[in-house]
C-alpha cells in the first residue's frame, strides 16, 4: 500500500468511527447548542485528533527512523543500516536509503585510499628532499665549521664550535623529521622494530614515560597494513604528548585471532565528549583502508585507550 492510501485509510478510519458514533449513539444537537452537547462534541473532536495522531505516528514511524539515521550517520563508522520490513513506498525508501549508504561508504573508502596514498607519496618526496638536499648541505656546513675551528685562533674557535653544535642539533632535527615522514626502519626491519624506535623517540623528545609490550611473533602483514598500524601508533603518541597532558603511555602490539591488535593507552585528561579532530578522523580513515576496526574509549580513572584491530594478510611473494 502506498503512503498516500495509507494516510487516507487512517483518516477514513477515524472519520468512519466518528460517523458511526453519531449514527448509533443517543446524541443530538440542539439549536442553540447546549453546554453539555458542546462538551460532548469537543470531547469527540479531541478523541478523533488523538486517534488520528496515534495512527499517523504508527504509519510514519519508518520515516522517523530514516530521519534519525540521516542526522547521525557517519561514513567513518560503516555498517549503520535500517531494518527493512514489509512492503510499500516507505519500505522501498528504507531499502534505497540503505543502498545509498553502502554506495557512499564504498566511494568514501576509495577516495580516502587515493588521498592517503597521495599523502604518503608526498611524505616520501619531502623526506627524500630533506635528506638529499637539506641534510647533505648541513653536513657540508658542519664539516666546514669543524675545519675552520681547527685552524682558527682560540677566541674564534669557541664561536665556531658553538656554531657546530647548533648545526649538529639542527641536522639531528632534520633527520628526526625525515624518520617521521618516511619510516625507513619499517621497510628494513619490520613493524615491531619500527614501533619500538617510534616509542623510544617520543620518550626521548617529549619526556613521556613509554612502556612497551610487544609480541615478537606476529601474523604476517602486508606493507599497507604495517604502515597503517605505524601511523596510528604515531598519531596516538602525538595526541598523548600534545593534547592529553599525559605522563605515562603504554604501547602494546600483539597477535590476535587472524590479526594484530595495537593498543595505546595514556593517563592524560581523557577524550571526554570532545569533538573528534583531524587526527582521530585520519586514524579512522586509515583503519577503513585496510578493513580494521578502531575503538577510542576512556580509561578509568583518567586517560584514553586507542585500540586498532587489523586483519592479517599474507605477504605476497
Amino acid at each position: 500500500m502506498s503512503l498516500y492510501w495509507r494516510i487516507f485509510g487512517l483518516n477514513a478510519l477515524v472519520l468512519g468511527m466518528a460517523t458511526a458514533l453519531l449514527l448509533w449513539a443517543p446524541v443530538t444537537v440542539s439549536v442553540p447548542v447546549l453546554l453539555t452537547e458542546a462538551v460532548i462534541l469537543v470531547g469527540g473532536l479531541g478523541v478523533m485528533l488523538v486517534a488520528n495522531a496515534a495512527l499517523l505516528r504508527i504509519g510514519l514511524a519508518p520515516l522517523d527512523r530514516v530521519t534519525r539515521l540521516m542526522t547521525t550517520v557517519d561514513l567513518l563508522r560503516p555498517g549503520q543500516r535500517l531494518p527493512v520490513r514489509g512492503h510499500g513506498e516507505v519500505t522501498e525508501l528504507v531499502r534505497t536509503f540503505n543502498a545509498m549508504l553502502e554506495r557512499l561508504e564504498r566511494e568514501r573508502a576509495a577516495s580516502s585510499a587515493r588521498a592517503l596514498f597521495a599523502q604518503e607519496a608526498e611524505r616520501r618526496r619531502i623526506a627524500q628532499e630533506l635528506h638529499d638536499e637539506v641534510g647533505q648541505s648541513m653536513t657540508a656546513i658542519l664539516l666546514a665549521l669543524k675545519q675552520a675551528a681547527d685552524e682558527a685562533s682560540d677566541p674564534l674557535r669557541g664561536e665556531l664550535q658553538q656554531a657546530q653544535e647548533i648545526t649538529r642539533a639542527s641536522l639531528d632535527e632534520v633527520r628526526r623529521l625525515v624518520r617521521r615522514l618516511r619510516p625507513g626502519v619499517l621497510d628494513d626491519l619490520g613493524l615491531v622494530s619500527a614501533v619500538t624506535s617510534l616509542a623510544t623517540e617520543f620518550a626521548t623528545h617529549t619526556g613521556l614515560r613509554v612502556t612497551r609490550r610487544f609480541d615478537t611473533n606476529l601474523p604476517p602483514l602486508d606493507h599497507e597494513t604495517e604502515l597503517v598500524i605505524y601511523r596510528v601508533a604515531q598519531e596516538s603518541l602525538t595526541n598523548a604528548a600534545r593534547h592529553a597532558e599525559a605522563r605515562n603511555v603504554t604501547v602494546s602490539l600483539r597477535g590476535a585471532d587472524d590479526g594484530v591488535v595495537l593498543e595505546v593507552s595514556d593517563d592524560g585528561r581523557g577524550i571526554g565528549a570532545a569533538h573528534e579532530g583531524a587526527g582521530i578522523r585520519g586514524m579512522r580513515e586509515r583503519a577503513l583502508l585496510i578493513g580494521a576496526t578502531l575503538d577510542i574509549a576512556p580509561v578509568r580513572p583518567t586517560g584514553t585507550r586507542i585500540r586498532l584491530a587489523a586483519p592479517a594478510v599474507r605477504k605476497q611473494s
